[in-house]
């Protein structure tokens, strides 16, 4: 089963960015209960997307999106949340972890998939355990989800990294 320390490990420079210990150990804590509630043994299988063939692991997706969204911010002179900009960017996905699932060898949309997206399902996740309404809105916003709604500068930066990370993979596999 997909733990704490697993969770620190795979993503460990990048929650050092974040310097509220208590929302550090925040987003770990989503990422483990995202993959105990959607039976992941593993995050390894998890693919980043569905949408085409050999899109890599939605770990490393996530890493190179995170990267980018510190990149931005780091230039910026406008006054952002970093803290919750890496936050968000590191928990973007993870509701991935409950829209998809494994069917013999296979990841799969789930039937929870096919009723709540992943931007929905990780922003509800976040929520529950108790992440700012920022870092849940970062989530939820990050796709097309997000286009009747108000977002943020830290919203933004978010996704429209992680459609450049989407596009450029999309390109290479191609």
């Amino acid at each position: 089963m997909v733990d704490t320390k697993e969770i620190e490990q795979i993503f460990s420079e990048e929650l050092g960015w974040i310097k509220d210990r208590n929302l550090r150990d925040s987003v770990v804590k989503v990422w483990v209960s995202a993959a105990k509630r959607g039976g992941w043994e593993t995050l390894d299988i998890v693919p980043f997307t569905l949408l085409f063939e050999g899109s890599g692991k939605l770990t490393d997706h996530t890493k190179r999106m995170t990267h980018l969204v510190k990149s931005i911010s780091d230039q910026r002179e406008e006054p952002l949340n970093h803290d919750h900009l890496i936050a968000g960017a590191l928990l973007h996905d993870v509701g991935k972890l409950l829209e998809y699932e494994l069917v013999n060898g296979t990841v799969v949309v789930g039937s929870y998939g096919k009723k709540f997206r992943h931007p929905v399902s990780g922003a509800l996740l976040a929520q529950e355990l108790g992440l700012p309404t920022d870092v849940v809105l970062i989530i939820y916003a990050h796709s097309h989800e997000g286009e009747k709604c108000e977002r943020t500068p830290e919203s933004y930066i978010v996704h429209y990294c992680d459609f450049i990370d989407f596009q450029i993979k999309k390109k290479q596999v191609k």
